[in-house]
């Protein structure tokens, strides 16, 4: 069966590696990124290496909430039915610090997938078996309400960690909100070799494969049919990960609902 794919992030990194790899399948194909140019030039390299026609993409800055409904907009659009959505645009180190008066990792990696998603929800509700893949991390720190408000100023380390966990916690509530979605959180490897990483850290433990790997079978192995509302840590098992438990507080009923409630205010959401 065909299945209509999304990627955000998906002009470089793993996000990138895992478009090829699913296009190689035959599957459609929708990545996204900031930059038109680069995105037009990585939708040509992937039909060229998958001798696939059927990719397309988005432009959104996803620091740029507005930016993101936009994005959502045009999707609601243009894509009859979604099969999978993989959240992977994120961001660690960057110039910018602030983003509307919040720390842009907040931004990037929690709050404008949570619009996206949000947003385009009914499209997703029409596959015969949709799966949302989001891309947490290994580094997880309880989310203050110092960060909600925007008024903490917090090492790159922490503002990302924080992120990741409202991330996962997000993701284990829409599970329960919506039965019929599978909804992941994956860990897809730490220090994987990426731009994002190398810029970070100046090295690598294990190659950007492991990532994009795991991504792929998260997205569409039967092996994952009907699991939802897990972590998925790819640092543990061998040869590749397995699920696990997230930091606590992704258990935490009252944080969670704590967590959603303001996100809402945060984005003017009913």
């Amino acid at each position: 069966m065909n299945k209509t794919i999304l990627i955000t992030g998906s002009t470089d990194g793993i996000g990138k590696l895992t478009a090829i790899k699913l296009a190689k399948d035959g599957y459609t194909i929708y990545v996204h990124g900031r930059n038109k140019e680069k995105l037009n030039t990585v939708i040509l390299e992937i039909k060229e290496l998958s001798n696939n026609e059927k990719i397309d993409g988005f432009v959104a800055d996803f620091s740029d909430l507005n930016d993101v409904q936009k994005m959502a907009a045009q999707i609601n659009d243009k894509i009859p039915k979604l099969d999978v959505l993989i959240n992977n645009a994120g961001i660690f180190k960057t110039s910018t610090s602030s983003s509307k008066g919040f720390d842009v990792r907040l931004v990037v990696n929690y709050l404008a997938p949570y619009v996206l998603t949000n947003r385009i929800l009914s499209i997703i509700k029409k596959s015969e078996a949709p799966r949302i893949i989001n891309l947490s991390s290994a580094a997880q720190s309880h989310v203050t309400d110092a960060t909600l408000a925007g008024l903490a100023m917090h090492t790159v380390s922490e503002a990302y960690a924080q992120s990741k966990l409202a991330l996962t916690m997000w993701s284990f509530d829409l599970a329960k909100q919506y039965h019929d979605i599978s909804v992941l959180a994956v860990n897809p490897g730490s220090l994987l070799n990426t731009r994002m990483a190398n810029e970070a850290y100046g090295q690598h433990w294990s190659p950007a494969t492991k990532g994009s790997d795991i991504l792929y079978e998260l997205a569409v192995s039967e092996e994952y049919n009907d699991i939802t509302g897990r972590y998925f840590d790819n640092d543990k098992g061998n040869p590749k990960g397995e699920f696990a438990k997230a930091h606590p507080d992704a258990y935490d009923d009252v944080l969670i609902s704590k967590l959603i409630e303001r996100t809402k205010l945060l984005i003017n959401q009913p």
